[in-house]
């Protein structure tokens, strides 16, 4: 950052210009910030993409400054578009964002869709994204699936906006790492006419633009910067690591034949031990490029003392240094279930079986009715 003497701030939202943190608030590569000064036209690089690309960036922003956002869109009457990640839903929910929200109804956006096996029926998922948010204490209206990568339900998902917000303004929120700015972007190239009208206004006490997107009928759709949520998985991963742990492409199902007393490791970034039930298929739902090992439970605390970081990758020996010690959460099954791991996938197992999960502490292991 500049020194206090020469602050230098993004004509284009006011922030302090930063070359230090490039997911952060008034981000300037150190390469272009000594031109941008000679030509006096200093814009952070989401204003830059904004006015030269009609591209939206997130950044991401701080709990005290996130929560004075939501309060101002308590006191607005608008519709909120909840984007969550299909594959981080915990890691990707918004604490306590119906009591900041108020009366005003939640459209909740599954994205990532196109992720999921298509033997998963999608009228089950919006079942259970809606169950899931009804458990931490909100009440969508609605439920819609999208995948903003491959361009998939994102004119269904207008629809629902357009039915739901009954002429009122649009906030669109959601935590960094789920895909909101690229569903925003692919709206943006779904209203045609509209992306050269795109503008950036404050929210008033904050330092924190907004990206405004004008609709029909004067009222706007406007994307909110991203929260970060501490406890996903993909904070303690570098980039190419996130490629492997977090699926890229459609799963394809793993099955291993497991008996009891024995344990799966996903990576060096959880593991999942079968402790009692019958031998039977233990189906691995996970980036197909995530490497599965298998050993004897009485082995896997040697095993991964000694490998983790090397032989069981992700993680890096280098990323291992950030990744909190795993955690031991345990289940009985009395029905045919799904164990979540938060952001990496989960595995299905039998009726009546026990088992524990391992992940980094804070990162959630949930039990769920088996979904396939």
């Amino acid at each position: 950052m500049t020194d206090e003497t020469e602050a230098l701030y993004c004509i284009g939202c006011g922030s302090l210009i930063q070359s230090d943190n490039p997911d952060g608030l008034g981000y300037v590569p150190t390469s272009a910030l000594k031109k941008q000064v000679e030509t006096k036209e200093l814009y952070c690089k989401r204003c830059f993409r904004l006015r030269h690309y009609n591209e939206v960036s997130d950044v991401s922003l701080t709990d005290d400054d996130f929560l004075k956002i939501l309060t101002q869109i308590g006191d607005a009457d608008a519709l909120i578009v909840n984007v969550i990640d299909i594959f981080d839903f915990s890691g990707s929910i918004i604490p306590g964002i119906q009591r900041y929200v108020g009366k005003n109804p939640i459209l909740m956006v599954g994205n990532k869709e196109d992720l999921l096996p298509k033997s998963l029926k999608r009228t089950k998922l919006k079942d259970w994204i809606r169950q899931s948010a009804n458990i931490v204490g909100l009440r969508p209206v609605d439920v819609a699936l999208v995948s903003a990568g491959k361009n998939h339900g994102i004119a269904t998902l207008l629809s629902l906006i357009e039915k739901y917000r009954e002429g009122r303004d649009v906030y669109v929120v959601g935590v960094t790492n789920v895909g909101k700015s690229t569903l925003i972007n692919q709206i943006i190239k779904q209203q045609t006419g509209i992306s050269e009208l795109i503008t950036t206004s404050r929210f008033p006490g904050t330092t924190l633009d907004k990206i405004e997107i004008p609709l029909d009928d004067e009222h706007l759709l406007i994307d909110t910067p991203g929260i970060i949520h501490q406890h996903q998985m993909a904070h303690f991963l570098s980039g190419k690591e996130l490629n492997i742990a977090s699926p890229q492409k459609e799963i394809k199902p793993r099955v291993y034949q497991l008996n009891a007393g024995q344990t799966l490791f996903l990576g060096g970034l959880a593991r999942f031990d079968y402790i009692s039930g019958e031998k039977d298929g233990i189906v691995v739902y996970t980036d197909n490029n995530l490497m599965l090992h298998r050993t004897k439970l009485e082995n896997a605390d040697t095993l991964y003392a000694k490998h983790v970081g090397e032989l069981l990758q992700p993680p890096s020996e280098e990323t291992l240094k950030k990744i909190p010690e795993l955690v031991r959460f345990e289940f009985k099954t009395a029905q045919k279930s799904d164990l979540v791991f938060s952001g990496l996938g989960w595995i299905t197992i039998p009726t009546g079986a026990v088992v524990a999960g391992w992940a980094p502490k804070g990162v959630s292991v949930t039990i769920r009715r088996a979904m396939i």
